[in-house]
């Protein structure tokens, strides 16, 4: 928050000089003492944060490369003709706490082809599939995985 506190500082200065820098270190510093004392704001929670920051890229480039193989594996089965696809609906639960790791989890499904989030119930997701292979190991991917770990950083 500290930093995000001087950068706004300084981008709404237009410049950046000596003088500017350091009063916006102290000004920084006084909404976080402010932040922390009366907003209930916690310093620990933010390095938490911090920490999971790491985690966000990988997270992406996995998104990414399933992202690619799931399109691989729809072209190749509508190129193919095979004689019959073979559409699922996949009712699945995930030990995920938080309403944000469900929903990231439900946007992850959505995003791959081939794969839509019907329902998310509690813990329990309905995952409409284009064929019934897609639908192996989908409740432990390492989707949740990542997930899991975004939840025990924060």
């Amino acid at each position: 928050m500290f930093l995000l506190y001087f950068l706004l500082w300084v981008i709404f200065n237009g410049r950046v000089t000596l003088e500017i820098c350091l009063l916006g270190l102290v000004i920084a510093g006084a909404l976080l003492a402010f932040s922390c004392r009366f907003m209930e704001y916690s310093l620990a929670r933010e390095r938490k944060v911090y920490r999971s920051i790491f985690l966000f890229p990988r997270y992406c480039r996995l998104l990414v490369t399933e992202i690619v193989k799931a399109n691989v594996s729809a072209m190749r089965m509508i190129l193919t003709q095979r004689e019959e696809i073979e559409p699922a609906l996949v009712s699945f639960c995930t030990d995920l706490k938080s309403q944000a790791g469900k929903a990231l989890l439900a946007n992850t499904i959505t995003l791959t082809p081939g794969t839509i989030t019907v329902t998310l119930e509690t813990c329990e997701y309905t995952v409409h599939c284009l064929d019934e292979s897609m639908a192996e190991g989908i409740q432990e991917s390492a989707f949740v995985a990542y997930i899991r770990k975004f939840e025990e950083t924060l």
